[in-house]
């Protein structure tokens, strides 16, 4: 017995050496981030507040990749967007992504920032959905949630943004529409970090590099280690 648990322990030691093990910690957005309004807003939601998945709730990551500190790293494959930290850290959430998500990439700026943003469905959205007004006010039952990030490349606008949602329930998922949506109290965190000329990497498609497949995550099958 005593000889199985040193083959054991030498084992997990090799595990931890050769990097398969990844530290995460799993961290709610802090409430600190909320302001009164957006207090009073969440508590009149409508929509049922899902409890995001696991592999997709918002965590502090180690972080691989040569991003400078401040910027924001979008991986629309694995269903993330990362904060970059300093020290070899990220702060790590789950997104939703839609086809207007994946028909960009490339490098962008924060250009525009907005609290609790109307929205003004394009005339793309408006032959998909018949019915739609021309504005939606702001509030928690607007499709763009409690904040928005609008990306400029150039100094015009590329009509991609990082917003809220009040679909929590497909946070990991990709659905027929919308650019990169996040849980409302995770894009409020987000919002608070971030200022206008934030750098936006948006990687291309099948060039994710997640240090592990949230798919298989979600199988039971490559959850990552907490600390």
């Amino acid at each position: 017995m005593s000889s199985l648990k040193a083959k054991l322990g030498i084992l997990a030691a090799g595990l931890m050496l050769s990097g398969c093990m990844q530290a995460t910690t799993y961290q709610p957005a802090p409430e600190a981030s909320l302001k009164p309004a957006d207090k009073a807003q969440l508590a009149k939601a409508r929509y049922e507040k899902v409890p995001v998945a696991e592999p997709f709730r918002r965590a502090i990551v180690d972080y691989h990749r040569k991003e400078l500190p401040g910027s924001i790293v979008v991986d629309s494959d694995n269903h993330y967007l990362y904060l970059v930290q300093d020290g070899g850290k990220a702060i790590r959430y789950g997104i939703t992504v839609g086809e207007e998500a994946l028909a960009f990439s490339g490098i962008a700026k924060v250009g525009n920032m907005a609290e609790w943003p109307k929205w003004t469905p394009t005339a793309d959205i408006h032959k998909r959905i018949e019915g739609l007004p021309a504005s939606v006010p702001g509030g928690v039952d607007n499709p763009l949630g409690a904040r928005a990030l609008y990306l400029y490349q150039g100094g015009r606008d590329t009509m991609f943004r990082i917003h809220g949602t009040n679909q929590p329930e497909y946070i990991g998922a990709s659905i027929s529409s919308g650019c990169i949506r996040m849980t409302n109290e995770d894009v409020i965190d987000l919002y608070s970090r971030v200022k206008m000329g934030t750098l936006v990497v948006v990687l291309e498609p099948k060039h994710g590099d997640s240090p592990y497949n949230s798919r298989l995550a979600l199988q039971g099958g490559g959850n990552p280690i907490m600390q």
